[in-house]
């Protein structure tokens, strides 16, 4: 495989659209976090108020792999256009469960919601399709960025999307859905109008791999040839099942035996669940210690521009400086961040009623979330670089869906666990078990060079 000189046909224009697709799915994906576990609470009561979030979560997770598995077949427009109509049925039911007072109908109808944050992120692998190898990953940080945009413009929607609601006689707190739902066809519209696959979806968009070497173990350059029906250019009739898309777990399977797939896979959950470990318990560490709600919010938007803001930045380090040094440097910022935790709340612990020790406990619970948001960007935009990178073309797109449902079941289980654990041992202990998630990637970086025999690896 050769090293392309330039983005392919049309890139600029698809990468706008996906940068407008981001945007209008990100606004979607925020109004309805805004009050997801308010409804939640309305419709079943207060132990109910949490799941809103996690079958969202879940959502995502489980439509990950299909939606990759369409855009290798098939194409990334027809697989985000899909994702983007699941998450308006999604968001349509979730109104009819609000009109309905129905509550297991709404939990239901929030897992297909969420499938429009597994769009949202596989929009992402379809940025670097447009791009060469050189800017893959800022290309891909661009797309992520414009989810900023959504992220802060979204939660202010609640009120107007209550008053909305009244309007067309559903409730209130369904009313932000509409602003959803909106967002929704919006994007899927402008993805299957003005989207154009410049490839098949599993064609390499560079050569600078993750390794170089076919599943088969030969130590011969995989190749593939150009035609629509699959990723070897066949049509699905004639080729043979050793060249046909991997499955999720074959391609997990692949990439345990490559060390750095392996490292971007395992560091991407991992950097994920750390943050949303302790994101999602730093409200309640907050309110415990007396903290306003205003406060609470001004902390969580904080982190919240952490994750997306610099993402160009990262992106830009990840092609200069190297995907694998890039996504260290992340996990060294939530490390960071953990060890800050943990000082804030010893320090918030024994101020007692010393005011100005609360405070200053706050400033550096804030700095850390910061740190944790922008340990996340880097992370996750150098790995997502690194898969996008992957040689074996069979591989890389049911890889790149696999990878982020697992990135969402992690998130999904650190939730879980965080409740319980800032219930045993305070925001002390959560800070402790984030920096305990860390370990897995730190043995993925320490050993991604031992690879299966034959392998080769690129010198970056």
């Amino acid at each position: 495989m050769t090293e392309p000189t330039a983005a392919p046909p049309h890139g600029r224009r698809n990468t706008a659209v996906l940068v407008m697709s981001n945007l209008l799915g990100g606004i979607g994906v925020a109004s309805g976090a805004a009050v997801g576990a308010l409804l939640a609470e309305h419709l079943g009561g207060t132990s109910m108020g949490g799941l809103a979030q996690a079958a969202s979560v879940l959502g995502a997770a489980v439509a990950a792999v299909p939606l990759a598995g369409t855009a290798a077949r098939r194409g990334r427009r027809l697989a985000l256009s899909w994702g983007y109509g699941l998450a308006t049925v999604g968001g349509l039911l979730i109104v009819t469960a609000a009109v309905l007072d129905q509550a297991l109908l709404f939990l239901a109808a929030m897992a297909l919601y969420g499938v429009a944050n597994a769009a949202n992120l596989q929009s992402r692998y379809a940025a670097a399709d447009n791009a060469s190898a050189a800017t893959r990953a800022r290309t891909m940080a661009i797309v992520v960025w414009a989810t900023t945009v959504g992220s802060v413009a979204g939660p202010n929607l609640a009120a107007p999307g209550a008053a909305l609601g009244r309007a067309f006689g559903v409730p209130g707190l369904s009313g932000p859905y509409l602003f959803a739902i909106a967002g929704y066809v919006l994007a899927g519209l402008v993805v299957g109008l003005f989207y154009r696959d410049p490839r098949p979806a599993s064609a390499p968009a560079g050569t600078r791999d993750v390794a170089e070497t076919p599943a088969t173990g030969t130590g011969a350059p995989a190749t593939s040839t150009e035609a629509p029906a699959t990723s070897t250019g066949a049509p699905a009739a004639t080729v043979p099942p050793e060249e046909r898309p991997a499955t999720a777990l074959g391609a997990l399977a692949w990439a345990w035996r490559h060390g750095r797939a392996r490292f971007a896979v395992v560091t991407m959950a991992v950097a994920h669940a750390v943050m949303i470990m302790v994101m999602v318990m730093t409200p309640l560490h907050m309110q415990h210690g007396g903290m306003s709600l205003e406060l609470v919010g001004i902390v969580i938007s904080l982190h919240v521009l952490g994750m997306f803001a610099l993402s160009p930045v990262f992106g830009w380090l990840a092609d200069s400086w190297g995907a694998v040094r890039t996504a260290v440097a992340g996990l060294a910022l939530q490390a960071t961040a953990v060890v800050l935790g943990f000082v804030a709340a010893v320090a918030a612990d024994g101020a007692g009623a010393d005011a100005e020790a609360h405070a200053a406990a706050t400033v550096v619970t804030a700095a850390a979330l910061v740190l944790l948001g922008l340990g996340w960007s880097a992370s996750v935009i150098a790995t997502s670089a690194l898969l996008a990178g992957v040689g074996e073309t069979r591989v890389r797109v049911p890889l790149q869906g696999a990878c982020d449902a697992l990135m969402n079941y992690a998130g999904a289980g650190a939730a879980a666990l965080a409740g319980p654990v800032l219930a045993f041992g305070g925001f002390q202990a959560v800070n402790i078990t984030g920096a305990i998630l860390l370990v897995p990637a730190a043995i993925a970086f320490a050993t991604r060079r031992r690879v299966r025999r034959g392998a080769t690896l690129a010198a970056r």
